[in-house]
């Protein structure tokens, strides 16, 4: 996987909703969360550091550092109260230190001159200040005060005790976020699945509505969502009760779409049918006509020879519609083994008789290759694959006929190095009454068309497609492949 993809992958606009969902209520955990913990520790210290500064000084005004016992020495130093460390130190306005010492739990020791140096240069008053003393002291809230007999007590506690309260609970609410979020993924993915299973359920039924084949043929719209899913009270109730609405608005419409083009293709196949035997009346007069013993003006012989001719193509005409209605009606066909190498080497050979100034070549496997199916419609196949080949292309254009076997099915290709079919065509060539006279060679007869009817192709995927089959083309100047691929077994 490039990055690329990667990185639009795990961009969240590509995110499924229950994704987007899940993750946008983590993240507002998660804000809050911490939101409401920094302010709590925030409180919490602002709220012991006021105490310890409360304490500080109340232990400023206790202490009393410079009695003397009866002999004329210093008393012990008295722990001046709130907790079991502290800091002392008392020096008078020259500088003179009379007392100095820092007791921690049951040691007392002397301040280091550093110490003092840094005590001196904090430059303390009534109001507390913090000092690193360094080393294992660590940082102290000191105060400087003026006791009774004139000299300057300085005295503190240290911030290690409001340090490991507000650790703790740091830690403490660290651990609870962890914990929710954990919960919170978990049980926030499992309601929103929850929540989202009837839109899943309208979105499946949508899904397999976009699955069937509903271009033609008389179709079966039954998928509709489930009751419980059209409440239009909620939200997804509203987008399963407009999709139910629309698939009955689309089912009948499909059905009116089905009743209009079986009425077409009956009115086809009956003027078709009807058609047929003026057609014949008309040929058989025409040519009864031309054997008239009698003498024929030429231009009388020439107008029925030309009636003859475009009533011999009308009829074939006639006849292609009556088979495409068949088609479309679903007329079933024969189901019989075919040889299609035997059916091809006689509809080149057809084609060789018809246009003769072509190459015509045939490029067959050693061994017969057969497929069930209906052999007349099949020949009408290659034949009309043969004739479109000789009717657009020029003379000397050589054209190879191919069957072969692969896949599990049977490829028959006409390949010719003609002018191509123009791109713009190709996607409709296989429609009925596609015609590409005005790019392709058109053969003259007589000074009048003898081309295409632009029903041809439309045949071959007609009855291919009745087969199980499908049909394909490549085309480029000089080298143009129509090809029809047939199952092995018997279509469905």
């Amino acid at each position: 996987m490039t990055p690329t993809s990667l990185s639009e992958r795990l961009r969240p606009s590509r995110w499924r909703l229950s994704t987007k969902l899940v993750a946008s209520m983590v993240a507002l955990f998660v804000a809050v969360t911490l939101l409401t913990a920094s302010l709590t520790v925030v409180l919490l210290k602002s709220f012991l550091m006021t105490q310890l500064d409360q304490d500080v000084r109340t232990s400023a005004m206790r202490i009393e550092p410079h009695q003397r016992d009866d002999d004329g020495g210093r008393l012990p130093p008295r722990r001046p109260g709130g907790g079991d460390s502290f800091v002392t130190l008392v020096v008078d306005d020259a500088g003179k230190v009379y007392d100095n010492y820092v007791a921690h739990e049951s040691d007392t020791t002397q301040l280091t001159t550093g110490q003092v140096q840094r005590i001196d240069a904090a430059q303390l008053g009534p109001a507390p200040k913090t000092v690193d003393l360094g080393g294992d002291l660590g940082s102290f809230r000191l105060v400087a005060m003026r006791d009774r007999s004139g000299l300057t007590v300085v005295t503190g506690q240290p911030l290690s005790t409001v340090d490991e309260t507000v650790a703790q609970l740091a830690t403490v609410v660290i651990g609870g976020t962890v914990i929710g979020l954990v919960i919170m993924g978990a049980g926030g993915a499992w309601l929103v699945r929850r929540n989202l299973a009837p839109l899943q359920r309208v979105a499946h039924t949508a899904t397999k509505v976009s699955r069937l084949k509903l271009d033609s043929g008389d179709v079966a719209l039954a998928e509709r969502v489930p009751e419980g899913d059209t409440d239009p009270r909620t939200e997804v109730g509203q987008v399963g009760l407009a999709l139910n609405n629309m698939l009955d608005n689309v089912d009948s419409a499909l059905q009116a779409r089905h009743e209009s083009e079986t009425r077409v293709r009956q009115f086809v196949a009956d003027a078709s049918h009807e058609l047929r035997t003026p057609l014949a009346s008309i040929r058989g007069y025409a040519e009864l006509s031309r054997r008239e013993p009698d003498p024929v003006p030429p231009s009388v012989t020439h107008a029925l020879g030309r009636v003859e001719s475009e009533a011999t193509r009308m009829s074939a005409l006639v006849d292609d519609l009556l088979l495409l209605a068949r088609l479309d009606a679903g007329r079933p066909l024969e189901r019989q083994p075919v040889d299609l190498t035997l059916l091809a080497v006689d509809a080149v050979s057809d084609a060789r008789a018809a246009a003769p100034d072509r190459q015509w070549r045939l490029d067959l496997p050693e061994e017969p290759v057969e497929v069930t199916g209906d052999a007349h419609r099949l020949h009408q196949v290659v034949a009309n694959l043969l004739a479109n080949a000789r009717t657009h292309t020029p003379a000397g254009t050589t054209v190879t006929t191919t069957v072969r076997q692969d896949d599990g099915g049977v490829r028959i290709a006409v390949h010719d190095d003609g002018p191509g079919v123009p791109t713009a065509l190709q996607p409709n060539v296989f429609e009925r009454f596609t015609r590409g006279d005005d790019s392709r060679y058109r053969s003259q007869v007589n000074g009048n068309g003898n081309g295409s009817t632009g029903l041809g192709l439309s045949i071959v995927a007609a009855v291919t497609q009745a087969h199980g089959g499908r049909v394909e083309l490549s085309s480029a100047p000089g080298d143009t492949t129509f090809a029809v691929v047939l199952p092995l077994g018997a279509p469905a």
